[in-house]
């Protein structure tokens, strides 16, 4: 099956803040962002076909995108939010108070976050969802979500190894596709 992953466009949040599964704005270049994106979507379907389903995060940044590209009954999904910050959602990492925060950079792999997840959580869920989706009858797959979901899936893949993941994260608006079996 393939799956195309499609991150999200650019936040309206300064930078070294970390937003996780807090529902942002987006940036006021949404539209010509999202144009972009479904230009890239269209060029796409049009050499290889259409989607056989189209998944969403339920968080805003995606479905305004999922929308803008055509598929506002793309099916949510909360399995494919982002990393999910806990206490530290919506603080600047240099804030950050919390003792834990230094276990959490040494591993957070395996580390989660005060009141939130770690990264293998967050990979477990993703995994799940795409499990899921492998045993339905479909051939291609679209997902709108976010940059950690995107990275996970891409080690689920086989494409990307987890010591290397956020070398690989995508940019805003970003398309990825992977095949999974």
């Amino acid at each position: 099956m393939e799956v195309t992953l499609i991150r999200h466009t650019a936040v309206d949040v300064p930078l070294g803040v970390c937003y996780g599964q807090t529902d942002v704005p987006l940036k006021e270049s949404f539209e010509q962002e999202a144009l972009v994106v479904a230009e890239n979507l269209r060029k796409q379907i049009m050499a290889e076909g259409v989607f056989d389903e189209v998944y969403t995060s339920p968080l805003s940044r995606c479905t305004r995108l999922a929308v803008a590209c055509g598929y506002a009954d793309a099916l949510r999904d909360d399995r494919l939010k982002e990393l999910h910050f806990g206490e530290w959602e919506m603080q600047r990492f240099d804030a950050i108070r919390d003792p834990r925060i230094h276990e959490w950079f040494n591993d957070y792999y395996n580390v989660a976050t005060t009141g939130g997840e770690s990264f293998m959580m967050q990979y477990e869920r993703v995994a799940a969802f795409l499990d899921e989706v492998k045993q339905q009858s479909c051939e291609r797959v679209a997902v709108f979500s976010h940059g950690g979901v995107l990275v996970c899936a891409q080690i689920y893949a086989g494409v990307v190894e987890r010591e290397q993941a956020f070398e690989a994260l995508t940019s805003y608006g970003g398309i990825v596709r992977i095949t999974i079996d």
